[in-house]
């Protein structure tokens, strides 16, 4: 085994045990729908996901670097927004453009599923006890949000993920070939969800072939997110594009929910992990890695 091939196996090795043991501990102790409270309105899993869960790959990026020697060589932790600010302005943009698009595909395909009026989110609103919330004001303001502050904050939360699989796995995956290591990196980044996926996360609980259907279904948008996030990652050599892209989708992937009525299959719909809601951003990720330089098959590392 080559010294590079040590540092994945390691890398790979501390992310899972970290974040698929802290799914065990959310699965014992009521999985995502039934955990205890433990502060306030804040849940065990609600606690664990965005901190120990999240956070595993960076623990892997760490412990890899120190149980091979590597040290702190090539940490991509330098922002570099000087010169580079459309790669940043793409980023931060780029999700809300696309689960947009992804919602008028799977709207355009389910038409009856469309709700203009948001009646059904009102009426979910009012049985949850928030009479006052009017869902025209919170798709604003998320929208507002989602241009302005949000992918920050939230890119504060994704670091965890993305100091791991683009700042670590992505570049020494990459002497197997540019587009082989991008898709391949994000095949690892789905597989790694699946025991949320198992537990509801995204997709519930009621759709055809549960869970493995979902696993797949899923697998298709972290590859195609993680091309532009690996884009971002080799264009400007920094993990900061790819966090600050990862927090601008979850700033708002749930958007699409707020107009939707009915019971559609959530593996097809509006949100940008269904099927539907996917392809703009898999149209992207082809475009990407076969007409970006950044991605370009003779620019990648001899092995």
């Amino acid at each position: 085994m080559t010294l590079r091939s040590r540092r994945i196996a390691v890398f790979l090795a501390i992310t899972f045990a970290v974040s698929w043991a802290t799914a065990g501990v959310i699965y014992a102790t009521g999985g995502l729908t039934d955990s205890p409270t433990v502060l306030g309105p804040l849940t065990l899993a609600g606690v664990l996901l965005p901190t120990t869960y999240m956070f595993g790959p960076a623990v892997g990026n760490v412990v890899a670097r120190l149980a091979t020697g590597e040290g702190r060589s090539d940490l991509m932790l330098r922002p570099r927004v000087s010169g580079n600010l459309r790669t940043y302005a793409a980023v931060w943009v780029a999700p809300l453009v696309l689960t947009a698009l992804g919602a008028l595909v799977f709207f355009a395909v389910f038409p009856d599923a469309f709700d203009p009026s948001m009646r059904a989110a009102a009426e979910s609103f009012a049985s949850a006890g928030a009479t006052g919330l009017d869902p025209t004001v919170l798709v604003l303001v998320q929208v507002v949000a989602a241009v302005t502050v949000a992918p920050l904050i939230n890119g504060l939360f994704a670091f965890g993920e993305e100091f791991g699989w683009r700042a670590y796995l992505l570049p020494k995956l990459l002497p197997l070939g540019t587009r082989r290591a991008v898709l391949l990196h994000g095949v690892v980044w789905g597989v790694w969800h699946w025991p949320l996926i198992a537990m509801g996360y995204e997709y519930g609980f009621g759709y055809v072939g549960f869970p493995w259907a979902g696993f797949v279904v899923f697998l298709g948008f972290t590859v195609s997110l993680g091309v532009l996030f690996a884009w971002a990652t080799v264009r400007e050599g920094s993990v900061w594009p790819a966090a600050i892209g990862h927090g601008a989708v979850n700033a708002v992937a749930g958007l699409a929910l707020l107009f939707l009525q009915g019971d559609p299959n959530p593996l097809l719909g509006p949100l940008p992990v269904g099927v539907l809601g996917t392809v703009p951003f898999a149209a992207l990720a082809v475009w990407l890695l076969y007409r970006s330089p950044a991605l370009d098959e003779d620019e990648t590392p001899a092995a």
